[in-house]
């Protein structure tokens, strides 16, 4: 049994962390920008179906939902080179655009009116699987979309699917820079509580560690957030 695992992309930095991870796996297991398997690349044996799922014209689709309450970074991987391995019926945009502030509340207040249309989504999803292994989320904890509606969203997969495993890919603020948003501990403080007691596994990603990977291993001088996400 495949036993997948469907990913869940929240916010701004959640799809920006997600695009890269696609893009590595598919260079993992030999897979092209428009989801047909390379030549070098062998059929069964290295699971592709936890993460992919075939199409009826034999394309690997990632088991991916990608949500965004402002459509920036979404209408950059719809109109980036792996554009095509996505299905386009998982892709969620706030219907205004504005996304949320920052605000852990308006993400949260979010959540209550979309979270029929994004559930679904994911239904969709964990009724196509075999035998459904559980949940990846990637967000940041700091922001407005990643947190308030991450935490809402953590929440309801709780609740809709108690027996499966939820294991979250959270970046957490820079402790070592305050930064020009004020309110990204009260964002993250609400946002860890959810981790807490929605979440089995929280996987906790510093952006100044990672820059300071790159600088001290990779020897990239000043890392932007592209090479950070690929680490």
């Amino acid at each position: 049994m495949p036993r997948e695992i469907i990913t869940i992309q929240a916010g701004q930095c959640g799809n920006s962390i997600g695009s890269q991870f696609w893009q590595q796996l598919c260079l993992e297991h030999g897979i092209s920008q428009d989801g047909n398997l390379e030549d070098f690349a062998t059929e069964g044996g290295d699971r592709k179906d936890v993460f992919y799922y075939q199409s009826d014209d034999t394309r690997y689709i990632p088991r991916a939902i990608l949500i965004d309450l402002e459509p920036r970074v979404i209408n950059g991987i719809q109109t980036g080179p792996y554009r095509n391995i996505y299905n386009p019926e998982n892709f969620y945009v706030g219907k205004n655009g504005m996304g949320a502030a920052n605000n852990w509340g308006d993400g949260y207040q979010s959540g209550e009116a979309v979270c029929e249309d994004i559930m679904e989504m994911i239904d969709r999803e964990a009724d196509g699987s075999d035998s459904l292994e559980g949940f990846m989320m990637l967000h940041s904890i700091a922001g407005g979309t990643g947190s308030g509606l991450g935490s809402f969203l953590l929440e309801r997969l709780n609740d809709r699917f108690p027996k499966k495993i939820i294991q979250t890919y959270s970046v957490f603020p820079d402790t070592t820079n305050a930064g020009d948003v004020v309110v990204h501990p009260y964002n993250s403080v609400l946002s860890m509580r959810r981790l807490v007691q929605n979440a089995d596994s929280v996987v906790v990603l510093d952006n100044g560690a990672l820059s300071h990977i790159a600088a001290d291993r990779l020897h990239v001088q000043e890392p932007s957030f592209q090479q950070t996400n690929q680490l």
